[in-house]
């Protein structure tokens, strides 16, 4: 039996499917068919580390913050990160739980409110790219841009969204308290929706962005020393010349062909970018390898038969 790391990115539609309204009901039951997956790897032996997106529940809260704001103070973007890492590491830790209970698997599984430290100077802050909320028609979004100064941009194939400044997590604030609890044999559900962003100046404060989660997942895995990285998103693998007539997809591809197909501009930022970008980041740091395929694919891509595997 491996006694191995994994750190398991898990995207948006792991809590939340193109096309649901997002209702409570609807996440919770996507976070248990979720957590099946997870604890297949938990079942070969694996110890497990599981971040997280927040996309579409941050902006869901970010617009509840909104429409309240007559009755209530609302509160900021920084705070609503804090809010869905709370509620989203519920649904995925209550179960991951339940579902390790049905197997009599005595093992803990806690969720750790992280924060990720950015820097103020970064240029994703006069850049906004990453997408949160819902999807809007083109004339709903330009009324939305004109009415409320939000940013928006085309999320392609699916419609137009608010994107709000991305900028790159430099470290977790709480990695040796996560450290910790690995090392006792504790699940740790950390860094969700990329952590709660913070400059580290004279002390801690919140700063209104979204970091990305798989480049902070990358961070925490390679901080972790993690054995393999995984990034469970909505596609079994990544394509070059993505819906293209000479669309290809890629199975086992070098640190340097996946540099030379991101340089060349097939992985769109707010899309696949940094899901690339991040597995990369993990190759080079640590020599391991990164995984990129779909939550339904996982066992089939750990032993080989499918994704796209990053390799050094």
């Amino acid at each position: 039996m491996p006694n191995k790391l994994i750190t398991v990115a898990l995207g948006g539609n792991a809590l939340l499917q193109f096309g649901q309204e997002g209702r409570f009901e609807e996440q919770l039951d996507n976070a248990r068919r979720t957590s099946r997956q997870l604890v297949e790897l938990i079942k070969m032996g694996y110890k497990l580390v599981v971040t997280h997106g927040n996309g579409p529940q941050v902006g869901a809260i970010l617009l509840q913050q909104e429409a309240g704001s007559s009755q209530v103070p609302p509160m900021p973007l920084h705070a609503c990160g804090a809010m869905s890492q709370g509620l989203i590491g519920y649904m995925i830790q209550q179960s991951l739980i339940n579902e390790l209970r049905s197997l009599n698997l005595n093992i803990p599984v806690a969720t750790v409110v992280t924060q990720v430290i950015v820097s103020r100077d970064d240029p994703a802050f006069s850049n906004p790219t990453k997408f949160i909320g819902p999807w809007y028609p083109e004339d709903v979004a330009k009324e939305k841009m004109d009415k409320l100064g939000w940013t928006m941009k085309y999320d392609v194939g699916k419609g137009w969204r608010r994107v709000v400044p991305s900028p790159d997590p430099l470290a977790q604030v709480e990695i040796e308290a996560i450290r910790k609890m690995v090392e006792s044999g504790i699940i740790v559900i950390a860094s969700g929706g990329g952590g709660i962003p913070v400059v580290d100046e004279h002390e801690l404060e919140g700063v209104d962005a979204v970091i990305d989660k798989d480049l902070a997942g990358e961070r925490l895995a390679t901080s972790l020393g993690s054995d393999l990285f995984m990034i469970l998103t909505d596609v079994e693998k990544v394509a070059i010349n993505f819906k293209k007539p000479d669309q290809k997809f890629l199975d086992v591809i070098t640190l340097a062909e996946a540099k030379k197909y991101y340089e060349e501009g097939h992985f769109p930022p707010g899309n696949m970018g940094p899901k690339v970008m991040a597995a990369m980041r993990f190759v080079e740091h640590t020599g391991k390898e990164a995984i990129i395929t779909s939550l339904d694919k996982v066992i089939d891509a750990l032993n080989g038969k499918t994704g796209t595997r990053i390799v050094p």
